[in-house]
């Protein structure tokens, strides 16, 4: 399912061009065709995940797989741009019902550390493929069919799944779930504080920071999730239990996907524009420029099993995290100077996230009990969002108040140059700051880590023999 995540956003995202000109589609069209599948995805994974923990991770997986594929073959029905949104909104349903069971099943497949942690590689090694390979396959397809075809890509992955699912993992067991009544207003609460979260950037970027929607939204946000905090202090049965947060693995492995999700976030939407808009190169090149990220992200699974052999998993969670934001320190300061300290920026960054993209998940799971992974899985995923989204928002915002003039016109003033650099500068410089913060908070957590169903040292369970 993480291969059908990351390669369905990638190939759409080429697409965006020809879909707009087949279905007459505007620009705020476009954007809700790949905007209404985030916001829907991130908004309902929490309430899906404890979903899945109550009435089995395995049933409602093979339902969100169904739904999938349905979705993605109604594409082949659509004729306007309102109707493609509509098919990414319940795809995004979809994801959110089945993306944060993959990582939980896997997890109760295991009882080994080791075993986890190479299994968690597995998933994001394939995902990251299908984010690689995503450009390159689109554009081949685009070249000899209709852009349907790309989605309609998604009934065989979908297919599969459903059979693989079926054959290779048994039912859920009465032990394994539990059956405390559902939170209806926390879940509807946590809903809305996490689609205004993932909105509120997109109108920061859009509408800028003069505007009123973007604050609107962005104030929305912090009313529905202060509400949602105090339904679940309060709850008999909250959706979330906040002292399982509030464990050390859990807030620790948490604040590490925070700071990860930050600063990559932020550093491709600065890249990308300081490569394409600053320096003048086009997009093809703007593409090769990004090539050391990529690598490292596909091939750097090999170094995360003898890494976390080596130090333990815990100490793996924040040493990687650490690298991205010192990546994230190289680009604010150096980054200007020329492409060889972005390409250094990328590299730390990726490196980084290919670790603790592994081993905080991992974490989470570690200090959840048995019956709450699925949940476990879902919130270390929304925090991923929605500080991916605030990284956006942040850099967005920055550009918008120190930027002179239409950032997107072919040609700058020297004033303009030097006003997207600095701006640039300081969106580096802030995100360092605050994925920093999130870093130091998670080493302090992981330090005083004394619970998660986990006997022995972490170090010698993922050291141990191979099975």
């Amino acid at each position: 399912m993480f291969l059908f995540e990351m390669l369905d956003t990638s190939i759409l995202n080429v697409a965006l061009p020809t879909i707009g000109r087949d279905l007459h589609a505007s620009t705020v069209a476009l954007q809700w065709a790949t905007g209404a599948y985030t916001v829907v995805f991130g908004g309902l994974m929490l309430a899906f995940g404890a979903a899945a923990d109550r009435f089995g991770r395995r049933r409602v997986m093979l339902i969100g797989l169904a739904l999938l594929g349905v979705a993605s073959l109604a594409t082949a029905f659509v004729t306007t741009a309102a109707q493609l949104v509509v098919v990414r909104a319940v795809t995004g349903l979809a994801a959110a019902m089945t993306t944060p069971g993959t990582m939980a099943l896997a997890f109760r497949l295991f009882d080994r550390d080791d075993l986890r942690v190479r299994a968690a590689t597995l998933i994001s090694t394939v995902g990251l493929v299908g984010l690689a390979i995503g450009p390159t396959v689109g554009g081949f397809v685009l070249a000899i069919a209709p852009w349907q075809v790309l989605l309609l890509m998604n009934v065989p992955i979908a297919v599969l799944a459903i059979l693989g699912v079926r054959v290779g993992i048994a039912e859920d067991t009465a032990a394994d779930l539990h059956r405390d009544p559902a939170d209806v207003l926390g879940a509807a609460l946590g809903t809305a504080s996490i689609v205004l979260a993932l909105v509120a950037p997109t109108l920061f970027v859009n509408d800028g920071a003069g505007s009123w929607a973007p604050w609107t939204a962005t104030a929305g946000a912090v009313v529905t999730a202060s509400l949602f905090f105090l339904r679940e202090r309060s709850a008999r049965h909250p959706l979330l239990d906040l002292e399982l947060v509030a464990r050390p693995l859990v807030s620790s492995g948490l604040a590490c996907k925070a700071a990860a999700g930050l600063a990559t976030a932020g550093l491709g939407y600065m890249v990308t524009l300081q490569m394409q808009l600053d320096w003048g190169w086009p997009p093809a090149l703007a593409a090769i420029g990004m090539l050391p990220q990529v690598i490292v992200l596909v091939a750097g699974g090999a170094l995360i099993k003898p890494f976390v052999r080596r130090v333990g998993l815990d100490r793996a969670a924040w040493l990687s995290a650490a690298a991205v934001v010192f990546g994230l320190a190289v680009y604010g300061l150096l980054g200007g100077v020329g492409y060889l300290w972005v390409a250094i920026a990328l590299v730390l960054v990726a490196a980084g996230m290919r670790v603790v993209g592994v081993v905080a998940g991992v974490n989470v799971l570690r200090g959840l009990p048995e019956n709450r992974t699925t949940i476990g899985t879902a919130l270390t995923d929304t925090v991923t969002q929605v500080a991916s989204g605030t990284g956006i928002a942040v850099t967005g915002t920055i550009l918008a108040a120190l930027f002179t003039g239409d950032i997107a016109t072919s040609t700058w003033s020297a004033q303009q140059t030097a006003d997207f650099r600095e701006a640039v500068m300081i969106a580096g410089l802030t995100l360092t700051a605050a994925a920093a913060a999130l870093v130091g908070w998670g080493i302090l957590r992981a330090r005083s880590a004394t619970d998660g169903p986990v006997s022995g040292s972490t170090a010698d369970a993922v050291g141990g023999g191979e099975s």
